[in-house]
């Protein structure tokens, strides 16, 4: 994965401690589904040694600094499920847009899937805006569990398919 200011790169054991501060704090953690709050380093620890071949997780990294991760989750008929989250102090930075668009080229290009889903809280407007900017339709409302609110939280479902030109592309290869 490439994009113009950040780096990505696969999460080890040694991030464990930053990945708990960060990712532990209340806002980050109510924002997404599987982050429980509060979030100890023995669960991190025990996160990054789940990552599977199902999971791709990548760090997303600043000035060789972890500022968060992205990821997907392979699902059924080449489909993935994309998912992110960002440090709270780079928020409104521009940093997550740019990181989800390098996933979503990532998912296309590199791995071939065809369809691409994503969900966000309802309450989460600013997911809202970059699931809307890197061009994911709506599918319709939905509940997610949310581990920090020990919960079902309103949900939007979007999907985006793979890119026409694509599709060519890879039928002639």
């Amino acid at each position: 994965m490439k994009s113009q200011r950040l780096t990505y790169r696969e999460i080890t054991y040694a991030d464990a401690a930053r990945i708990t501060r960060l990712a532990g704090e209340w806002d980050v953690a109510r924002m997404t589904a599987r982050i429980p709050y509060p979030y100890t380093l023995t669960q991190a620890h025990q996160w990054i040694g789940t990552i599977g071949n199902d999971e791709f997780v990548r760090a997303i990294e600043l000035n060789g600094e972890l500022i968060g991760a992205v990821g997907y989750v392979r699902g059924d008929n080449g489909s993935a499920e994309i998912g992110y989250w960002l440090g709270k102090p780079w928020w409104g930075q521009g940093y997550a847009s740019e990181a989800a668009e390098a996933l979503v080229a990532y998912c296309f290009a590199k791995e071939g899937f065809e369809r691409l889903t994503c969900c966000h809280f309802l309450d989460n407007v600013a997911s809202q805006r970059i699931i809307k900017k890197l061009g994911f339709r709506l599918v319709g409302p939905c509940v997610a569990w949310c581990e920090a609110r020990c919960s079902e939280i309103p949900t939007l479902r979007y999907v985006r398919r793979r890119p026409m030109l694509m599709r060519f592309r890879r039928r002639a290869a």
